[in-house]
């Protein structure tokens, strides 16, 4: 039973998503047809458009920009967070239909368990060890198909693989709230990974993008985290923000 390792990869997207960001906004200001619109949005300073739209507050248009991620290594108590998201498109591993009997199920170690030290983590694993025991035991009584009721023995810990999309819009609010350090460990270091990975591709979008921290006081007003400095010039080391402002 080995221990998850966490992979991301950004297996899709929307092509030259801030031109067609662009086309989109101009489609609801501009007389021109669609050959004139693109031509607009091939040759002009889409950047600064794109600004003076999300600045008005015309956040629809960067809905048809849209990014498709692929992650495995992370556990059922992520899954349970990430698919609060419901502007999103998840596939999930599904533990009705995959059989965790013979190869046994990988898990997530908290940190925070790793950090006390080998006795800890050999502690926790042999009580995932235990849990694939019972598993491995309701699976010999149930016989065929015995994975959908052996499964609800399996802890939150059992990792998972996950195939998500979410458009541009979305992808803001969900760093918003999970680039945050309120956020649970694990989905805030999801969020940071698939920041880092969409931010080249639409830089003008996702340039203000992570924690309400980064462009203003906390809103989470009496539950802040106090570190904001910290946020900032993570950001800043990571993304190219100015830590200052």
């Amino acid at each position: 039973m080995p221990r998850a390792r966490f992979k991301l990869e950004l297996i899709a997207h929307t092509p030259e998503p801030e031109k067609w960001i662009a086309l989109a906004a101009r489609t609801c200001y501009s007389a021109a047809d669609i050959a004139g619109l693109r031509r607009a949005s091939e040759k002009n300073d889409n950047a600064a458009y794109i600004r003076g739209i999300m600045a008005s507050g015309h956040q629809s248009v960067i809905e048809h920009a849209s990014f498709s991620f692929a992650v495995e290594g992370v556990s059922r108590a992520l899954l349970a967070q990430i698919t609060r998201h419901r502007v999103a498109s998840f596939s999930v591993q599904s533990q009705r239909y995959v059989d965790f009997s013979q190869k046994g199920f990988d898990y997530v170690l908290p940190p925070r368990i790793e950090a006390l030290g080998s006795e800890a983590i050999g502690r926790f694993g042999a009580q995932m060890q235990k849990m694939q025991e019972w598993y491995g035991e309701w699976a010999a009584l149930l016989g065929e198909n015995s994975a959908e009721d052996a499964r609800f023995v399996l802890p939150q810990a059992a990792a998972t693989r996950i195939t998500m999309t979410m458009n541009a819009r979305e992808l803001l609010h969900f760093f918003s709230l999970r680039c945050c350090f309120r956020a649970q460990w694990e989905i805030n270091a999801l969020a940071w990974a698939m920041l880092d990975l969409v931010a080249p591709l639409a830089p003008t979008v996702f340039e203000n993008a992570g924690p309400g921290c980064l462009r203003g006081p906390c809103p989470e007003g009496a539950r802040s985290c106090g570190r904001a400095e910290e946020v900032r010039e993570k950001a800043a080391k990571r993304r190219g923000f100015d830590a200052a402002k």
